[in-house]
């Protein structure tokens, strides 16, 4: 099964799921864990499987879809090696949450205006308007925090 394309081509793999009951400490639960699913990775040409992933996706969940969700973890740590190498994320050393919670919102809003400059076809002409016509238009009784005029 083909899950993305990579720098040197498709990444390909064979992947078998099934759905299972954890036992994680059965004998202190009153009934079982319910069902989740046991995807197996078993690259062609190895002895063993090589990765296991356990998901409380619905039953009805194609393997398609489980094999996209476990390997979205590439995507996930790559965007987070992103976020502290270019954009400082790592670089605060402040004491309290309220500084951390400030940093990090700037941080992540850095982040979404880079991918958007980095995105090969950005949002222009008939798109564009599309999604300006969609924008939610505010209260008329709406005032920023700030504004000169009275509520």
């Amino acid at each position: 099964m083909r899950w993305r394309q990579g720098t040197k081509g498709d990444l390909v793999s064979r992947f078998a799921a099934v759905r299972i009951h954890p036992s994680h400490r059965d004998y202190w639960r009153a009934e079982p864990w319910p069902e989740e699913w046991l995807l197996i990775e078993w690259p062609e040409g190895e002895d063993a499987p090589a990765k296991y992933w356990l998901s409380t996706l619905p039953a009805g969940t194609p393997i398609a879809t489980l094999v996209d969700t476990a390997k979205l973890r590439w995507r996930i740590e790559r965007d987070f090696q992103d976020l502290k190498q270019e954009i400082g994320l790592d670089h605060y050393e402040g004491r309290g949450w309220r500084g951390f919670h400030h940093h990090a919102a700037l941080s992540i809003a850095a982040y979404g205006f880079l991918v958007a400059e980095r995105s090969p076809i950005p949002p222009s002409g008939a798109l564009r308007q599309a999604l300006i016509a969609r924008a939610p238009t505010p209260n008329q009784s709406y005032r920023p925090r700030g504004h000169a005029a009275p509520a």
